[in-house]
Parts: structure tokens; C-alpha cells; sequence
């Protein structure tokens, strides 16, 4: 097997608004067991919506040398992403290869959950996967399985978020996304129920990622609300950030019993310390969760390109990047064509 090349790591670049890349989302599959309203409804991803072939899907070591370039350019912390991550087999063969890169010491993955034994997380773990995301947006089961449109049971996700806790994988963070109308009396339920355990709630503003989720800014329960609601019952103070550019705004139960996260790209927007780029499962690159704009990695990968030319337009990306669109949504009239949550990963 050839040696990888030896590029040589540059200085910090910032994008045009002073921001750093320390972030690569890695979406490994467009697809989804899931067909959650948010992200995936069924209207559009029915029986006969087309995914991706496989042989337009990244392979592994082509991923493995786009996070090398990453790495390179400064880069340290990856996540992996879909649609649904664990339907892409072997995936830990591809962890085992990540793990390997110089300058790269968190790889963490975001899940749904119903995949995820306690056999498995142990793998993933053995790999090399530091932490996992497990989404659940509801304890009721007609409620949770409304919102994902599929007969998971919530006690199903509970199990690979205790699996992931078991073999290590932890803290693990819980993903809520809260929308009106369908689970926001769900909040008060999950906040109980993760209250006083090592697991992270951390509630989600719904937000406008793509274009068929039929989002209005009338389904927002904002960050302030979901706060208030929680405070009422079990009194909140502020955390400070662990690291810079966090995107969850975090709060300690006064009672020291746990935290809980916030995510408001809605109502409190973070934008200026905005650290990710994403990459899509057929080598897309994106400078924003709700961009509209990509840029072919795969095409270069595929074609030859040496590993410093991979660096070299990556920085071309990173240093003209101005993204701010949670800073400016209600302003766009009319509003773009994202791309589609399930191709960019969350």
C-alpha cells in the first residue's frame, strides 16, 4: 500500500469573518431508516426517491484522504453524519483509518439510534470513536414515532444511548429537535428523564435546513421559551463554553443534578464562531448547514491531485468563506435552495 504523502501543516487560516476551521462533518450516506417530517418526510423521500449509487458515494480512502487535507490545514475534530451513519457498512474500518491521521483527536458520530446494540458500540469504540449524538425527540411513543414515521419504539433508542454510555462512549449527548405542534409537551418528559444521569439533553430549535420540511418561523419554540419552561420546575444557571466556537449554549441544573444544552441558530445565532465545514456523501463540500453552494472534492480526489493540492483548495474555500445565514434568514427573500438536510449530515 503506498505511504500517504507528508503535507505540511499550515498556520491557522481564517475565513473572510476571522473564523478558524477546527471542524469537518462527514456525512457517510445519503441514506435514512428514518423518515423523520424535519428532514426526511415522506412526501419527497418515498419508494421511489433516488439515492445516491454507490459508486458515487466516497469510498473510504478517498474520505480518509480529504480529512488528511483537513487535519493539515488545522483541523482536529471529525463527525460522522448521514442520513443514517450506521447503515454504511464497515464503518469501522473507516474510523481505524481517520484515527490514524496526524493532528486528528476526536471523532465522534451522530445517530439515530436504532442500530446501535451495545456489540456494536463496542466496535465503533475499539476503532477509535471518541463520542456519539443520539437523536431522540420524544419519551412517548405515539409521539416519537410520529415525528420519525417509522415503527422505532422509543425503547429501542434508549438502549443504544445505554449502550453508548456502557462501552464509553460518553458523555452522550441526547438531540431534540422541538417543534410546535407536534412535541414541544415533550420537553419538560426528556428534561426529567436525562436530569441526574450522565447523559446531555440538548434541545433544537427546528430550523429551515433544505427545502421540504415546510418550515415557518411560527413552529419555533425559541430558546427563551424552552429555558423558562424548564426553569419553572428545576431552576438553571449558565455555563461557559468548553471550547471555542461550541454551538450549544449550556446551562447547569442549580441542584447539581446535570446540564442541558441549547441549540438557537433561530433566535440566538452563532454564526460568528462557526468552525465546521461539511463534506457530503458523494465529496461535496459545504461552508454552511444551510448552504447552497458546493464544492467538488471528489472530482479531485478522483482525477489525481496531489495531497497538497487537496490543502491548497481547501484554503482557497476556507480563506473567502462568509456564511451567516442564521444571521440573516428572515432577511432573504426569496429564500435559496438549500441543500438538504440528509445530504449534509445536521
Amino acid at each position: 500500500m503506498k505511504e500517504p504523502e507528508q503535507v505540511q501543516s499550515l498556520p491557522c487560516v481564517k475565513d473572510a469573518r476571522g473564523r478558524l476551521l477546527r471542524d469537518l462533518r462527514i456525512s457517510v450516506t445519503d441514506r435514512c431508516n428514518f423518515r423523520c417530517r424535519y428532514c426526511m418526510p415522506r412526501e419527497v423521500f418515498d419508494e421511489n426517491y433516488t439515492f445516491l449509487p454507490h459508486s458515487s458515494l466516497l469510498t473510504f480512502e478517498e474520505i480518509t484522504r480529504i480529512s488528511r487535507a483537513f487535519a493539515a490545514f488545522g483541523g482536529h475534530k471529525l463527525r460522522l453524519t448521514g442520513g443514517e451513519p450506521l447503515l454504511r457498512r464497515d464503518l469501522e474500518i473507516l474510523i481505524d483509518m481517520l484515527v490514524r491521521i496526524p493532528g486528528i483527536d476526536d471523532i465522534a458520530m451522530t445517530t439515530n439510534g436504532s442500530l446501535l446494540t451495545v456489540e456494536r458500540a463496542r466496535s465503533l469504540r475499539d476503532a477509535g470513536l471518541t463520542r456519539v449524538s443520539v437523536s431522540l425527540d420524544a419519551l412517548d411513543d405515539d409521539i416519537f414515532m410520529a415525528m420519525n414515521d417509522v415503527q422505532v419504539p422509543v425503547t429501542r433508542v434508549l438502549s443504544a444511548i445505554e449502550a453508548a454510555q456502557t462501552v464509553g462512549l460518553s458523555p452522550v449527548k441526547v438531540n431534540m429537535v422541538v417543534r410546535r405542534g407536534f412535541n414541544e409537551g415533550q420537553i419538560l418528559p426528556m428534561a426529567a428523564h436525562f436530569r441526574g444521569t450522565e447523559q446531555v439533553l440538548r434541545l433544537i430549535e427546528y430550523m429551515d435546513v433544505g427545502n421540504s420540511n415546510g418550515w415557518r418561523m411560527d413552529d419555533v419554540i425559541s430558546a427563551e421559551q424552552m429555558l423558562a419552561l424548564i426553569g419553572q420546575h428545576w431552576p438553571l444557571r449558565p455555563l461557559s463554553a468548553q471550547i471555542s466556537g461550541e454551538v450549544a449554549r449550556r446551562y447547569a441544573y442549580v441542584d447539581g443534578m446535570g446540564e442541558i444544552g441549547i441549540i438557537a441558530s433561530v433566535t440566538q445565532p452563532f454564526c460568528s464562531g462557526c468552525s465546521r465545514i461539511r463534506l457530503t456523501s458523494d465529496g461535496q463540500l459545504f461552508t454552511c448547514l444551510f448552504g447552497d453552494q458546493d464544492w467538488d472534492m471528489r472530482e479531485r480526489v478522483r482525477r489525481g491531485d496531489a495531497d497538497e493540492e487537496l490543502v491548497n483548495f481547501l484554503t482557497q474555500i476556507w480563506g473567502k468563506r462568509s456564511d451567516h445565514y442564521s444571521e440573516v434568514r428572515l432577511a432573504i427573500t426569496p429564500q435559496r435552495n438549500k441543500i438538504e438536510m440528509s445530504r449534509i449530515g445536521g
